[in-house]
């Protein structure tokens, strides 16, 4: 029918791309842009999330989709007859960095432009999902954070810990080096039609406070295709890079996790773990980035012996280290054997709870009623996250704080709460769910 996307029509493209990809190894694909076709484009639109900000031109999903077919064939003739289509700037966004008072800037680009986006990141996607290696979760088909703690996890038993290399690439978003990354990218995608649309968008500027800036670095943090350019250009830069030239240089094992730009290394001996160090800033600063000289550090995390010993002066108790809003560390099991467990990160936890916080008070006169449908959906995405193995305590106390900053606002409501005894009868009418292990890693 006209205007239904053909799923089917597209997932054979899509196969047909990634065949061929994987047929030609290393080589640079020519002729990619003339699978986005009408059909293309409608399953694109499918695909793009309908409920986001809207951009610099305040047009709305609801609003695109009242003449969709026409806007759509309008999009497609524009994106591939040269210099018809211009990427507008994205409305520049500020939201609070855990843990801290600075901001992250993101970009929000327009709904059509996420759109087209959508439809160039199938075909890239197709690509690069056979060049990408098995370290890399962050934004990928089939691959999520729990898969990377769990091989992270994986890893550390087997290692027996270990030394761990944790690190914070700084301001990522903001220094991908785009002559390099257009390089990178002509090694494989040759497409012009592709090239040059992925140069509109890098050079589109953003719009901040009715301003236009068009930094010289960088790709706009929040775009629909920025999550893959990252992963093309950190595969190149720390990747292929780690497992094919570090890795062989090695006397012990290491083993690379990375979530788009968070990474940590593992290493069986410390001497490997001292080295790779010492070069990593070098290997990044050829590709302008920088990592932060406080967030980058070695942490020792050997497992503990199996016996209690006298603690000496030479005597180190392995360190903890951050991953994907996880702290994680080595604690015995119930049967008294030295296991690695998480538990919610503490900037987490309280970046959480106090999101709740505001929430409770902007909707504190609301019914409770519909307070109550609304935290049991936050509670429970919460628990959908941070289920996993170990962690039980922490969600606990997760829901606790819930239940008192609830408490705390619905006393405000008026001078005539009725004290504890009053908001307990409450929360058993209204309980929140406990705490549910959903993930089993």
């Amino acid at each position: 029918m006209t205007g239904t996307p053909n799923p089917e029509s597209v997932s054979t493209k899509i196969e047909r791309i990634a065949k061929r990809a994987r047929e030609m190894r290393g080589v640079g694909l020519n002729t990619l842009a003339h699978f986005i076709d009408i059909d293309w484009l409608r399953e694109a639109h499918r695909r793009t999330r309908k409920d986001g900000a809207s951009g610099v031109d305040g047009r709305t999903a609801e609003e695109y989709a009242a003449n969709l077919e026409g806007n759509l064939r309008s999009l497609l003739g524009r994106a591939k007859s040269g210099d018809a289509y211009r990427a507008p700037p994205v409305r520049r966004v500020h939201i609070p960095k855990p843990g801290g008072s600075k901001t992250r800037p993101i970009g929000i680009p327009t709904f059509e432009d996420k759109v087209l986006q959508r439809a160039a990141m199938m075909v890239l996607e197709a690509v690069y999902e056979q060049d990408f290696l098995d370290c890399s979760f962050g934004f990928r088909p089939g691959r999520g954070a729990h898969d990377a703690l769990y091989m992270l996890r994986e890893s550390l038993m087997s290692m027996a810990g270990g030394w761990v290399l944790e690190a914070d690439i700084e301001s990522f978003f903001d220094s991908v080096d785009r002559t390099k990354l257009r390089e990178i990218l002509e090694r494989r995608v040759r497409d012009g039609v592709l090239l040059r649309l992925i140069g509109k968008w890098l050079n589109a500027g953003v719009m901040e406070d009715g301003h236009v800036y068009r930094p010289n670095s960088g790709t706009p943090q929040g775009g629909v295709i920025s999550p893959l350019l990252a992963n093309v250009y950190l595969h190149e830069v720390l990747d292929e890079w780690f497992e094919c030239q570090v890795k062989p240089r090695l006397k012990g094992r290491a083993v690379l996790i990375r979530y788009a730009d968070d990474f940590v290394i593992v290493f069986e001996r410390e001497e490997d773990a001292r080295r790779v160090l010492d070069v990593l800033p070098k290997r990044f600063g050829k590709y302008n980035l920088r990592l932060h000289p406080e967030k980058t550090r070695l942490v020792p995390f050997r497992r503990p012996p199996r016996r209690r010993v006298p603690r000496g002066p030479d005597h180190r108790r392995p360190g903890t280290f951050n991953l994907l809003g996880f702290t994680h560390f080595w604690c015995r099991s119930r049967k008294g054997f030295w296991v690695v467990l998480r538990k919610t990160e503490t900037s987490r936890l309280s970046r959480a709870l106090k999101g709740i916080s505001l929430w409770l008070r902007q909707n504190r006169h609301e019914p409770i009623r519909r307070q109550h449908r609304a935290l049991v959906k936050k509670v429970s995405g919460h628990y959908a996250y941070y289920g996993v193995t170990g962690n039980y305590l922490a969600l606990d106390s997760f829901r606790y704080w819930v239940r008192v900053l609830w408490c705390k606002w619905l006393s405000r409501r008026s001078n005539t709460s009725g004290g504890m005894q009053a908001m307990n009868v409450l929360l058993e009418a209204y309980p929140l769910p406990r705490p549910v292990i959903s993930h089993a890693i």
